[in-house]
């Protein structure tokens, strides 16, 4: 049977044994066995999310729990700022114009993300701004922002901050209530080690009033409709049972693990394809100072073919990591660190770049990237 090694930043690897849970008979979800589960699942996530406050769950991908933070934040009409510094900071603009908001978009150059001071510096022009949009990790750069510093400028503000979380969630450390994060958004398919399929959302008390007070149209993605069915331990409408009850033990086995301490072992895994990546003369795209623990993108000369790259460890070797997206399309691969890939699956799939770059021509000594990879993750 052909390798089927999935070390892209979503979908991510799925363990064997998430994989038997999600194999087991489905049961109805009006039902005391199933109130259980989402009962477990969402004290387990306000742990993870560093909250008391409410966490929803929805049938969609983290896209549709951004929407749902949009929907109900703002109202037509309210300022809102959106941060681009990647792909799906692109995603918050678009969703903020869909809504007919009035969006102040700061772009920020790719391979770096916004600062305190430049959160500072934007909210002292906008005070007015309903909320800010940003993300914790933007997948399509590998960058990602001190968010416990952006959020102490933003707290104590009436700006609420809105993250995405979808690529960091598990992976990066995030405490809600402590640091002041108003809105986090994440999905089932990355740090969770699970198929795409539920989205999810978590609100402080400060964003529960937002969503009281907008006028928005919304009927599906109505936060408020999710806040009244948790009060009875329910969903308002059908959820995705078997991802949600497969969720309710990836979040114990997270838990049962130590987060803090799976999250150092993300960040040793990282540092290690940094560290593999400049052995073999090629450069981590996101600057130093704002590369995260999930994944790592990696720029790869022209003259290599990064797309070909990609398809050659995919098709020939089973192997697969990720190419670029907007701005980066053909010019970086992107390989995860998150969730339930571990070393051992780093060094498979830093053996397979290092085959497919020396049949591309590419100058290197063979075995220097497992080498330097191998010195960190040993130290």
């Amino acid at each position: 049977m052909k390798r089927n090694l999935l070390l892209t930043p979503g979908p991510s690897k799925v363990p064997v044994e998430l994989c038997e849970v999600l194999g087991k008979p489905i049961i109805h979800h009006r039902t005391p066995q199933f109130q259980q589960v989402l009962k477990e699942v969402t004290e387990g996530l306000k742990t993870i999310m560093g909250t008391s406050s409410d966490v929803y769950l929805l049938a969609s991908s983290g896209t549709g729990a951004m929407e749902a933070a949009v929907a109900n934040i703002a109202s037509p009409g309210d300022k809102v700022i959106t941060v681009e510094y990647g792909k799906f900071g692109e995603r918050w603009a678009s969703l903020a114009k869909a809504y007919k908001l009035n969006a102040v978009t700061l772009k920020i150059e790719w391979g770096r993300t916004i600062t305190p001071d430049e959160v500072k510096a934007v909210l002292a022009q906008h005070s007015d701004a309903k909320a800010i949009f940003l993300t914790q990790c933007e997948t399509s750069t590998s960058a990602t922002p001190d968010l416990q510093a952006i959020a102490a400028v933003t707290r104590s503000t009436q700006t609420a901050l809105v993250v995405d979380a979808v690529s960091a969630l598990g992976t990066e450390p995030i405490k809600m209530d402590e640091w002041g994060v108003d809105v986090v958004c994440s999905g089932s398919h990355k740090g969770l080690m699970l198929p795409p399929g539920v989205g999810i959302v978590a609100v402080s008390a400060k964003a529960i009033a937002m969503m009281e007070a907008s006028s928005n149209v919304r009927f599906y993605f109505d936060l408020r409709k999710s806040r009244k069915a948790l009060a009875d331990i329910d969903t308002p409408f059908t959820p995705a049972i078997g991802i949600v009850i497969a969720l309710n033990e990836s979040v114990k086995m997270l838990l049962a693990a130590g987060l803090e301490k799976k999250q150092e072992y993300y960040l040793k895994m990282a540092k290690a394809v940094w560290a593999a990546a400049e052995a073999i003369g090629l450069k981590v795209y996101a600057q130093p100072a704002f590369r995260s623990r999930g994944l790592t993108a990696i720029l790869v000369p022209e003259a290599l073919n990064p797309k070909k790259l990609v398809k050659i460890m995919r098709d020939t070797h089973g192997i697969t990591m990720a190419g670029g997206q907007g701005d980066l399309d053909g010019k970086i691969i992107r390989i995860a660190h998150m969730g339930a890939v571990d070393e051992y699956d780093l060094l498979t799939g830093l053996s397979c770049i290092e085959k497919v770059l020396k049949e591309a021509g590419h100058k290197f000594e063979l075995g220097a990237s497992l080498a330097a990879a191998q010195k960190v993750l040993n130290s």
